[in-house]
């Protein structure tokens, strides 16, 4: 069995689903767009009827429009990469009806009435009302309600620092490695209603935490200086309910604190620190797929957004007119949101060839930012890394690490990791002669490989410095900064759709660590299967690559696996022992996660494994809200004031689901 047997089902079951429904409309190229204005309308939103209660005599009319329209991915949610249905019941109603209306199921629900829309929405989650209550009876007292900014920002971008290292001191976290060597209690835990998938770390300043989302469409800030009882100082709700996708990004613009973060309708937020007041909002999507994952950077004169895409998951459908979209990374004006300037990961798709019906196939196009820059201001560059294509030709921008300059948006160097990588969910690595947008081999590898983690600019003891990526290749890399010039490059396994390199990596002390979710088979002239390798960490050093230590858990004893679709390899991405979040470094110790929602610390220096802690299970929360926790991935795992605070609840990709953020104290 391949590794291309992930994707080859996943595509299957994406197939399904077009064509038991009517097919979502013709997507045609995009026109070059204008300058978007600085600060945009709200958006309106085609909000379906609200639902109905749930008859419990007869069968739900919305369970008929379940099962032709949306059963066939969402039943099998491993393969197709949709939450479960499970999953979908714990949702919102805001959160179900923007991706109805406005956002990843917009084309597939296109076919459906408002009338259908409203009825599966009722038969998913019935008659739930917003469950908003909570944050009235969880605001701080007069003396805490005001943010202290007191002690200066720790976590100010999703690697923390501006270079992206995910390492703390013990005076940033304010944990020590020996009050480390235990395992935590529990301080506290706070729910949020609604929620299935606690997908971002917050920005830390002082003794607070500022936390977006993303379900819910809101940004919190807490106050966290009485470790077992943390308090509400403002909420920020994002204009129309629209979600949020990336972490906060914190920075002082001319003496104003500013939060920034984005969310999947494209929408950056600037919002004051201070008050969770917007100071301005900005669209900055261009595409029809366009969407925002990475999280932006805030420097005092310019904010860097990186802009992703999701073309990949509707192109192999013969209905959409593929592929005209590509990633791109904007620096925009801190202090109003206009543009400054914008880096294309390449030139707009044209016309390539027939695809056999007359239509043309559209090309290059691909190269998503799914990661978050980071910033190098001593060279003025900013590096960052891309996906896969998804028309020919194969971009060399494509599967690559790209340095550009921080004034001019200009590249400077780009290293292309994987070339013909052109991947379309749906498509195959053989002829499909039926499917008029898939590309066959050799003219594409047909490997989904992008570089999904955020880069890394490490610092060695003796200064010198490397640029580190991971890739869901299961490859580490390190470039020269200066050049591009690949330094080395240590293969962990072929990886797959979902694993080698999921979410991240991270740098300390000559040190680099990376998390493997899936070793995926053996590829003939670039990895020979090494039974050493498995699902874990590894600490590579930084210098030569060379592995100095592999930490790979176990299941707990009596917990058996669950069953695997047929013809899977052994290890597959949503395996319990899968490390996908991204590892987080304190004062010495490295903290990971499994899927199973268990936290692992480990000796950063020897790789021996100090404590687990299991965090899916149920919580009497300290707002009031059921908290129950799932799996912990995306980018969950981050310190503050005494605390480790992590997320727990992941629900997607067939993960357990979970709405809740853990702070875990230090045993006395």
């Amino acid at each position: 069995m391949t590794i291309f047997m992930k994707a080859a089902l996943a595509g299957a079951a994406v197939l399904a689903l077009v064509s038991c429904q009517a097919a979502p409309p013709a997507v045609v190229a995009d026109a070059p767009v204008a300058p978007v204005a600085e600060t945009p309308a709200t958006p309106a939103h085609d909000i379906a009827p609200a639902p109905q209660p749930v008859s419990t005599t007869a069968n739900h009319p919305g369970e008929a429009v379940y099962k032709q329209f949306c059963a066939a991915c969402h039943d099998q949610p491993e393969a197709t990469r949709s939450p479960a249905l499970s999953t979908l019941k714990q949702m919102s109603l805001q959160f179900l009806n923007f991706a109805l209306t406005e956002g990843k199921m917009k084309a597939q629900a296109s076919v459906l009435s408002p009338e259908q829309r409203a009825q599966v929405v009722s038969y998913l989650i019935g008659a739930k009302p917003p469950a908003d209550n909570w944050t009235t009876a969880m605001m701080c007292d007069a003396a805490r309600m005001p943010v202290d900014f007191g002690g200066g920002p720790t976590i100010t971008n999703f690697g923390y620092d501006k270079r992206n290292t995910r390492s703390l001191t013990a005076s940033q976290a304010g944990i020590s490695k020996a009050q480390l060597q235990k395992a935590p209690e529990l301080a506290w835990a706070v729910g949020f209603p609604d929620a299935t998938g606690m997908r971002a770390q917050g920005a830390v300043v002082g003794k607070n935490i500022f936390v977006p989302v993303a379900d819910v469409g809101a940004m919190y800030a807490f106050d966290i200086s009485i470790p077992e009882k943390p308090c509400l100082q403002w909420v920020y709700n994002t204009p129309g309910g629209a979600p949020l996708r990336t972490s906060s990004a914190f920075g002082v613009v001319d003496g104003v604190p500013l939060l920034v973060f984005s969310g999947q309708d494209t929408t950056v937020h600037a919002v004051d620190a201070r008050t969770g007041k917007a100071v301005w909002t900005k669209q900055v999507g261009t595409f029809s797929y366009s969407t925002t994952t990475g999280t932006p950077s805030v420097l005092s004169d310019r904010i860097i957004v990186p802009v992703a895409q999701f073309e990949i998951v509707f192109g192999g459908s013969n209905d959409v007119i593929c592929c005209n979209n590509h990633g791109y990374v904007l620096s925009l004006d801190p202090k109003t949101g206009a543009q400054q300037w914008r880096y294309d990961t390449m030139p707009d798709a044209t016309p390539q060839r027939d695809r056999g019906d007359g239509k043309q196939l559209l090309g290059p196009s691909g190269a998503p930012i799914w990661n978050s820059p980071a910033i190098d201001e001593t060279r003025g560059l900013i590096y960052f890394a891309t996906g896969e294509s998804n028309s020919p030709p194969a971009h060399v921008n494509t599967n690559a690490v790209i340095a550009v300059d921080l004034k001019t948006g200009k590249q400077k160097w780009s290293f292309h990791a994987t070339p013909n990588d052109i991947y379309n969910i749906g498509c195959d690595l053989h002829s499909k002669p039926e499917l008029l947008n898939c590309t066959s081999a050799p003219e594409t590898v047909y490997r989904d490989v992008d570089f999904g983690a955020s880069v890394i600019l490490g610092t060695h003891s003796d200064g010198k410095q490397l640029v580190y990526a991971g890739q869901k290749s299961g490859s580490v890399w390190a470039f020269d900064p200066e050049t591009g010039k690949v330094a080395w490059r240590t293969p962990l396994g072929t990886g797959g759709a979902l694993g080698g390199v999921h979410w991240g990596i991270a740098y300390d002390k000559d040190t680099v660590y990376a998390p493997i979710s899936s070793v995926g088979v053996e590829i003939k002239g670039e990895w020979t299967f090494d039974p050493k390798i498995k699902p874990g960490l590894y600490a590579l050093d930084a210098k030569t690559g060379k592995i100095k230590w592999q930490y790979n858990p176990e299941l707990p004893p009596g917990v058996t696996p669950p069953a695997l679709p047929p013809g899977m390899p052994p290890i597959f991405p949503v395996h319990p022992i899968a490390m996908s979040a991204a590892p987080a470094v304190i004062d010495g110790v490295v903290l990971a996660a499994t899927l199973d929602g268990r936290l692992h610390a480990l000796d950063a220096a020897t790789g021996k494994l100090l404590w687990i802690k299991a965090t899916a299970q149920d919580y009497t929360t300290a707002n009031g809200v059921p908290g129950k926790g799932g799996a912990i991935d995306a980018a969950s795992i981050y310190a503050a004031n005494g605390l480790i605070i992590t997320n727990s609840g992941y629900g997607s990709f067939g993960q357990a689901p979970g709405n809740v953020i853990l702070g875990l104290k230090p045993k006395e």
